[in-house]
């Protein structure tokens, strides 16, 4: 008698693969204004982040950021000024070019989103129009709004990879912490009955290409992809 596939097993919301709500209670973004300056309350560990938090406090109330190497609790940080200095908070267009930014906003008030993992930053690379253009850790650029915000500095916990990772027992539980599946099997190493993709035979002659209207137990390999393919 075959086993539901993982694809099965996560659908249906197991404590195995739901991760714990109370990673999550700590929202990472700033306020929609943010006018004067705050200060640094604390900075403690998420088990949901990559890289340590810090609470800030201002006169519009309290609020978390990822912490940038060298912050210290009770520092102040200054949000909108012209001054570069590490953790304040400015608009990309008042950042100078080869400046260290991350927590950078998608659009203009949505409090954060790209560079957010440990020890990552991105650099303002050029100015033009109304756009600015942000060299990713990716090496490629990526343009937006001049009145996106950003947080000058570095983000802390560059070191968390450094330590190599000795018994299986403790990625387990890193993985477990933000609801990761590991160890991941390969389709084509499973048997036929467990994985469409099953048995090492015919590894080729299935199409990796899944049914729009496919269940959860078909719907694996490629779902919905704009172009398959190597790129030439």
């Amino acid at each position: 008698m075959g086993k539901r596939i993982i694809q099965q097993r996560r659908g249906r919301g197991t404590s195995t693969y739901r991760i714990k709500k109370r990673a999550f209670r700590y929202k990472v973004g700033y306020p929609r204004k943010l006018e004067g300056e705050g200060i640094v309350l604390r900075i403690f560990n998420s088990s949901a982040h990559t890289s340590p938090l810090a609470k800030v406090k201002c006169s519009k109330g309290i609020f978390y950021i990822p912490a940038f190497r060298g912050m210290v609790e009770g520092m102040k940080i200054k949000f909108g000024e012209k001054e570069i200095k590490q953790g304040n908070i400015m608009e990309l267009k008042d950042i100078p070019v080869k400046t260290r930014v991350y927590n950078i906003e998608s659009r203009p008030g949505d409090g954060g989103v790209f560079i957010r993992t440990g020890g990552s930053s991105a650099e303002i690379s050029k100015l033009v129009g109304n756009k600015v253009f942000v060299l990713m850790p990716s090496k490629k650029e990526k343009k937006f709004n001049v009145y996106c915000r950003a947080t000058i500095g570095k983000v802390a916990g560059s070191g968390r990879l450094d330590k190599p990772i000795m018994k299986a027992g403790k990625q387990y539980y890193i993985k477990k912490s933000k609801s990761k599946l590991w160890p991941r099997t390969s389709a084509v190493k499973m048997n036929a009955i467990d994985h469409p993709f099953g048995s090492g035979r015919g590894k080729r002659v299935k199409s990796k290409i899944a049914k729009r209207n496919a269940p959860p137990g078909r719907k694996v390999g490629l779902l919905r992809p704009k172009r398959t393919g190597k790129k030439k």
